[in-house]
């Protein structure tokens, strides 16, 4: 068995088609629509000229469309992560990328290996999909962690807000320019619908929902109870925002002491390649002697199974609800 640079070409093409998807996203929206922005998105648009009804409308469409194309076929595997993500590419153009990063990938494994044409169109599909797939998946990650995190620094402005005297509308205002996107903006939301007569439990409501988050869900039926039953709104959110701290405080030493466990799993399933890999470097022919061998190929797809498997036991024994 001869070493060949196959499969770091077909490594480099999948970081590759990787960044292109990033470098779309920022060309095509600008920086202003990445996580790291200072500036809200909201106020950048409004700032831009653009008029409150017409970014409400945008950031809403933005938040709506994912899973309004569930329909389409294989794009229900995507939808959920995208809306969370709040991707601002339509599912038509997310589409349209995949084809368009499966493509320069069938190019780049042209022009750098000699695999069959049928394998390489396969392996091109594949990796365009999945690196939209993972794309999407990080940027959705990211944002929920970032919300969690701002989730209780937002309560508790809205605390002292409210203790100063601001109707709950005007405190979820404040919080929209206050603090920092990705909760910003989702609450700049919220304010527009209110200010134009939507009830804000129900638009609160309806944010816990799309972004799948106990503690927004939390925040959403705190408000629905005082509006309908009376009582001091913010002595309801102090403890709130006490409760969803200890929460995320609590979820942070879960994540740290099953860290080993998932370390364990990614390293079991790891270091079997990587072993093959210094076989290979040391003794290229080491296994010339079994590769004819007709369970040999057999045998490499059962081993690529479990150790795939092994990833998604050890996730599930260290997945703790809290």
């Amino acid at each position: 068995m001869q070493l060949t640079a196959e499969p770091i070409i077909y490594g480099l093409i999948f970081v590759g088609v990787l960044v292109l998807v990033e470098g779309i996203y920022l060309v095509t929206f600008g920086k202003s629509i990445s996580l790291n922005s200072r500036v809200n998105r909201r106020l950048e648009m409004l700032d831009k000229g653009a008029g409150r009804e017409q970014v409400l409308d945008q950031l809403r469409k933005e938040m709506q469309q994912h899973m309004k194309s569930r329909s389409i076929p294989l794009y229900s595997l995507l939808a959920e992560k995208a809306q969370k993500a709040a991707i601002a590419f339509t599912p038509r153009q997310l589409i349209g990328i995949m084809a368009g990063v499966a493509v320069l990938a069938f190019v780049g494994l042209s022009i750098g290996t000699e695999t069959e044409p049928p394998v390489r169109a396969l392996i091109s599909v594949v990796m365009g999909i999945g690196a939209v797939y993972f794309w999407v998946n990080k940027k959705a990650a990211k944002r929920m962690s970032m919300i969690e995190e701002q989730l209780p620094d937002a309560v508790e402005l809205m605390v002292r807000s409210l203790r100063v005297g601001h109707p709950f509308s005007s405190a979820i205002s404040i919080v929209s320019k206050e603090i920092e996107d990705p909760l910003a903006t989702e609450f700049g939301i919220i304010a527009d619908e209110s200010a134009y007569g939507r009830d804000v439990g129900e638009a609160l409501k309806d944010m816990a929902e799309r972004l799948d988050m106990q503690d927004l869900r939390f925040l959403s039926v705190a408000v629905t109870i005082q509006q309908q039953s009376g009582g001091n709104l913010a002595e309801i959110l102090a403890g709130l925002a006490k409760v969803i701290r200890a929460r995320f405080r609590l979820f942070r030493r879960v994540k740290a002491i099953t860290a080993e466990a998932k370390w364990s799993g990614k390293f079991l399933s790891g270091f079997p390649l990587v072993c093959l890999l210094v076989i290979l470097v040391n003794d290229p022919g080491y296994y010339d002697e079994v590769i004819d061998h007709p369970w040999f190929i057999p045998a490499c797809f059962i081993v690529g199974l479990f150790l795939t498997a092994n990833l998604f036991v050890m996730k599930m024994l260290t997945n703790i609800k809290v």
